[in-house]
């Protein structure tokens, strides 16, 4: 049974995306008929049925606009979604339909999970148990970025072990050697542009600032000051930790004080803060976009935000989101100010070449509300 509250905050949230259009959200068909004579015989007969029907009903209401995606992540050394085996071939086709979405900056989630890593970093393999890659990703990325004239940024290496257990050192001490390894191996490429701090946290892993703070400072040092992103998550009601019964969500004014600690930790360290976008509820999501808004520029850094293109109220883990709650968050974050969208992610969720069908169906949908052709 559906709680009321959730109800009435649901309805609040779309009428209010749908203020300046009359409060009355129309469906969307932009796309072309399968049968054009057919639809056309039918629009037509309802015409003379009403006498008033225009075809402007069948055409898009512009009533949300929502905010252009330029940016999303590389999941090729994933954690809970299934590889799709591209090649260079394959990849670049991607890449060029990410040119044609008009994204310009591809961020590699993490140069290793465990015991799987994206290229033969030496300074890990002499110190971790780790398997031996076939592919040197990084080498492949940078090059096809570099070619596409996309900005790209390197994520670190997640142990998924030292920081979750409390030896935070361990994990600084190998990404701070990492980062030395890749700027010298990798830093010739035009395309290299940044660096992303990837290990995700909420409020259960504070002192994770400490690693935020070393690596992400020596990151910039090492490079001359290029950009660093983090992309952290909201305890929400879609946390999985409390979707299991294990904790409970806070509430949008903890998320605030926690965050405004933790983000005083890492002042200098971070430049790009970009919340992860579906850990609560669609009516919750503009409340919480605000607050971030709030405190990225409270720390004087820039504000993303990460939309997630799969959907996380199916039972099914992952499928591609369906796009009328795309659009609801893209609209979200366009009013909320946010300064870009990056998505996770592109390639396996909103790709024409994504095993998933239905990416590239929502890639069109994007396409057709945005006017790309």
């Amino acid at each position: 049974m559906m709680n009321k509250d959730n109800t009435n905050g649901r309805r609040t949230f779309l009428r209010d995306l749908a203020i300046g259009s009359g409060g009355i959200l129309a469906y969307t068909l932009n796309s072309q008929p399968i049968n054009a004579t057919a639809t056309s015989a039918y629009r037509s007969s309802e015409k003379k049925r009403k006498g008033n029907l225009s075809d402007k009903m069948f055409e898009t209401s512009g009533i949300l606009k929502g905010m252009p995606i330029k940016a999303t992540f590389l999941d090729e050394v994933s954690w809970d979604i299934p590889h799709q085996n591209w090649g260079v071939k394959e990849w670049d086709l991607d890449f060029q339909a990410m040119k044609t979405m008009g994204i310009n900056t591809v961020v590699m989630i993490r140069a290793g999970l465990g015991k799987w890593i994206a290229s033969p970093f030496n300074c890990i393999l002499k110190t971790e148990d780790v398997n031996y890659p076939p592919v040197d990703l990084v080498e492949m990325f940078l090059t096809l970025a570099d070619r596409h004239n996309m900005a790209f940024f390197f994520g670190m290496y997640d142990s998924g072990k030292y920081w979750i257990e409390g030896t935070f050192q361990k994990e600084i001490d190998l990404n701070l050697a990492l980062i030395d390894e890749v700027w010298k191996k990798y830093g010739h490429h035009q395309s290299f542009q940044g660096w992303y701090l990837s290990q995700e946290i909420s409020r259960r892993t504070k002192n994770m600032s400490k690693i935020y703070a070393e690596v992400g400072k020596h990151a910039k040092a090492v490079s001359n000051n290029l950009t660093t992103l983090i992309s952290p998550y909201i305890h929400g009601v879609k946390t999985d930790q409390v979707m299991t019964g294990g904790d409970k969500a806070i509430t949008v004014q903890e998320h605030e004080e926690e965050w405004n600690e933790i983000l005083t930790n890492v002042e200098g360290a971070v430049d790009i803060l970009a919340f992860q976008d579906g850990q609560v509820d669609y009516h919750e999501l503009p409340e919480y976009l605000t607050v971030n808004k709030k405190l990225a520029d409270a720390h004087q850094m820039k504000c993303w935000t990460n939309i997630e293109s799969f959907d996380r109220d199916m039972p099914i883990r992952f499928l591609p989101i369906k796009w009328e709650k795309l659009l609801l968050k893209l609209e979200a974050a366009r009013k909320a100010g946010m300064e870009n969208a990056i998505t996770f992610e592109f390639s396996h969720f909103m790709s024409p070449n994504s095993t998933y069908l239905q990416a590239g169906y929502l890639f069109e949908r994007y396409k057709e509300h945005f006017g790309i052709r």
